[in-house]
């Protein structure tokens, strides 16, 4: 008589392996668990750095704003909002505001369109557009301490270059006291600034311009499209991404434009090449007003800030989209 084996149903699920899909289902939160440690064991160290650099110096020019402080011992003497309402009647703060717009609508204007000029010519195929483009570059290289001190030796009045230059050929009565003239100032810093960044600008429409599609440019000229019309119609709309970095970069540097000016000029003669970035030195350095300078600097970040957001929003908005769109589509 053969006896069949029947489980007992009172003694539970069976013992044995566990189904492929329930496997599946821990193998995948335990590479889960893996790829979230080991984001936050490389993310905490760079936190901590930017925590301690970074936020906690804001946090305290914020805190050290509201007292008079000569920046020895901690601030003790608690002015309330005082120090802001003096930037508003401060003549040389409201002068570097509008020093700092000037620079700016001259590097839209001036600096961004020669920059985007000499990216299209240097985008054909010209003998020689390596080493152009070289040449041109290499300006962005030198430092700006190295920068303003050649441009001051240029410019020294009656024995630098740019006065020899002129009496050689006849124009003696352009030449003058380039940075130590109230009146000319400004139009030489901005000169020294165009030689200075035009070069990185530069590159980054050329490297704009070499990722459009040579096709679209065929296509064009095919259809009997002639130089303005394919820049125009194609090579700008195209750039127009590019562009807009291109612009937000120039505008945060003209705010935050320091080192170059305190090179050729200190911001001088009388404050007429001063920035917010001059003045917050020479009030936190040479005057030892503290609580000013950290106001000064609250100043620039609020502008900074507010002016970041604002072409995020409403100039950047679909290179940002577009960009949260194709990462999107490619994790799907």
């Amino acid at each position: 008589m053969t006896s069949t084996y029947l489980p007992d149903k009172r003694s539970g699920p069976p013992v044995g392996p566990p189904p492929p899909a329930a496997e599946a289902a821990r193998g995948r939160a335990r590479r889960r668990a893996r790829h979230w440690l080991t984001a936050v064991v490389f993310q905490v160290p760079a936190l901590v750095l930017f925590g301690v650099l970074v936020l906690l110096p804001m946090l305290f020019a914020l805190y050290a704003s509201f007292f008079r402080w000569g920046g020895f011992g901690m601030p003790e003497d608690y002015i309330g909002v005082d120090n802001f309402t003096r930037l508003l009647d401060d003549p040389v703060f409201l002068g570097d505001l509008w020093r700092c717009l000037l620079l700016v609508v001259l590097s839209l204007v001036v600096q961004l369109p020669f920059a985007l000029a000499l990216a299209v010519a240097l985008n054909q195929r010209i003998r020689g557009r390596a080493v152009y483009r070289m040449l041109f570059f290499a300006p962005y290289i030198l430092s700006e301490a190295i920068t303003g001190v050649l441009f001051a030796m240029i410019f020294a009045p009656d024995q630098g270059l740019a006065d020899h230059v002129l009496g050689a050929v006849g124009l003696d009565g352009l030449g003058g006291e380039w940075f130590a003239d109230p009146s000319t100032v400004m139009a030489t810093l901005f000169l020294v600034m165009t030689w200075k960044y035009f070069g990185f600008h530069m590159m980054l429409y050329l490297a704009g311009l070499q990722s459009i599609p040579a096709e679209l440019t065929e296509a064009a000229l095919i259809d009997g499209a002639g130089p303005w019309q394919r820049f125009r119609h194609v090579t700008l709309p195209l750039l127009a991404p590019t562009l807009r970095i291109s612009v937000f970069l120039s505008v945060i540097g003209a705010v935050q434009l320091f080192d170059l000016v305190w090179v050729t000029t200190a911001g001088g003669p009388d404050h007429h090449s001063e920035t917010m970035a001059v003045t917050l030195f020479q009030y936190g350095f040479k005057r030892y007003q503290v609580g000013y300078a950290s106001a000064i600097s609250v100043a620039m970040f609020v502008i900074s800030l507010v002016f970041a957001l604002a072409y995020q929003r409403f100039v950047l908005r679909r290179d940002l989209e577009g960009a949260t769109t194709t990462l999107r589509g490619g994790g799907s």
